[in-house]
């Protein structure tokens, strides 16, 4: 009887398994490497959101510092590791219940109006009053209270996750799902409805016209799925050594596509953001090897890192939701403010910097003693 090739690459396949992964649990507790990726997709995010306001008003950013933090850092290293590891989350959570994640959903989104306050409506009137300068913060009409930002979209991926986990969908079928809602939203990006509300409405799950959404579900599910999925078998890896082997090849091959993809594309490092915003399924997959890639570099460097530095990732990564909270809303006033008491100070790279990190330090602290005193 004839075996044929496949029968035998099955078996390497269930024989090489068997070898890195554990049938129970291995890596169980905190885990520093995913602290220091979450930490370190926070600060890029502090540091982008700090160039986006800094630009609507008397900027002198260099075009090399622009780039770095704002196109290179502050996207495939910040947005899709945050969304990456709160699918892993899901999985070292002991509240991964179907109904408790969709309760957690529904609160993540109303935080995320809460945050469009402090983005759009709070700096817009202080702007205005102080400055007597009303469109750097525009609110579209009162519409902006509901545009999608990162924790409106994971209290949407959370509910979505909620209703797959209620069905007991298996890993296969949320990858499905995931795939065929980044293929429509790849396909329905940019659509006009022809009615703002209509626009704001879709731009929960498309990435519709009026500039109301900046994730849309269906263009980032699948970051959550792959770092759930990804999270299943980081759990079980006997060997991280082995797990995280390639590590520096999946970041060389990110980087490689993100720039070839830019220059002949127009992909997620543009200048156009919303090409990164609406990413397509092409861009998300090099993103989720970037971000194993990513995972494994803070692997790697972790035991080259002092305690205090490593503490203080860890302090990030545990109060992640509430520092990216209070950033908006200390982010726009601190700017503000400076361009008030100082109107002629040009907000350089450094300057720019001195901000970025107070802010980081702030938020920080807040959220910290927010933690202590709700415990």
């Amino acid at each position: 009887m004839t075996i044929s090739v496949s029968y035998y690459y099955k078996k390497i396949i269930i024989l090489f398994m068997n070898n890195l992964f554990s049938n129970e649990k291995v890596n169980v507790g905190r885990q520093v490497e995913l602290d220091i990726a979450k930490a370190l997709s926070i600060i890029f995010m502090i540091f982008l959101h700090t160039i986006m306001v800094v630009k609507g008003f008397n900027v002198g950013l260099s075009s090399a510092y622009d780039f770095i933090f704002s196109n290179i850092l502050g996207r495939p290293y910040a947005a899709p590791i945050f969304m990456f590891c709160m699918g892993v989350g899901i999985v070292y959570s002991r509240h991964s219940q179907w109904d408790v994640m969709i309760k957690r959903g529904i609160k993540l989104y109303l935080l995320g109006i809460l945050v469009n306050i402090f983005e759009f409506f709070i700096p817009h009137f202080l702007c205005g009053n102080l400055l007597g300068v009303w469109d750097v913060f525009p609110i579209s009409g009162g519409l902006l209270l509901f545009c999608v930002d990162i924790l409106a979209f994971a209290g949407l991926a959370f509910i979505l996750m909620g209703i797959l986990k209620k069905f007991e969908l298996s890993n296969r079928w949320m990858i499905v799902v995931a795939v065929v809602l980044s293929l429509l939203g790849t396909l329905l990006k940019g659509t006009d409805f022809g009615n703002d509300i209509l626009n704001l409405v879709a731009a929960n799950f498309i990435g519709s016209a009026g500039g109301f959404s900046a994730f849309p579900l269906f263009n980032w599910f699948i970051f959550p799925v792959a770092g759930y999925i990804w999270g299943q078998y980081f759990i079980r890896a006997k060997d991280k050594g082995e797990f995280f082997k390639f590590w520096p090849l999946f970041i060389i091959a990110g980087l490689t596509y993100f720039f070839i993809s830019t220059h002949f594309c127009g992909g997620v490092l543009s200048e156009n953001i919303h090409l990164y915003y609406f990413m397509t399924i092409l861009d998300a997959v090099f993103c989720i090897i970037n971000a194993h890639g990513v995972i494994g570099f803070c692997w790697w460097v972790m035991n080259y890192l002092p305690y205090s530095i490593v503490k203080f990732f860890s302090i990030l990564s545990s109060n992640i939701n509430q520092i990216y909270i209070a950033q908006w809303f200390f982010i726009p006033v601190a700017v503000i403010l400076v361009s008030y008491f100082f109107r002629d100070l040009v907000l350089s790279d450094l300057v720019t910097s001195i901000i970025a990190i107070l802010m980081l330090l702030v938020s920080t602290a807040v959220a910290f003693e927010y933690k202590k005193l709700k415990g």
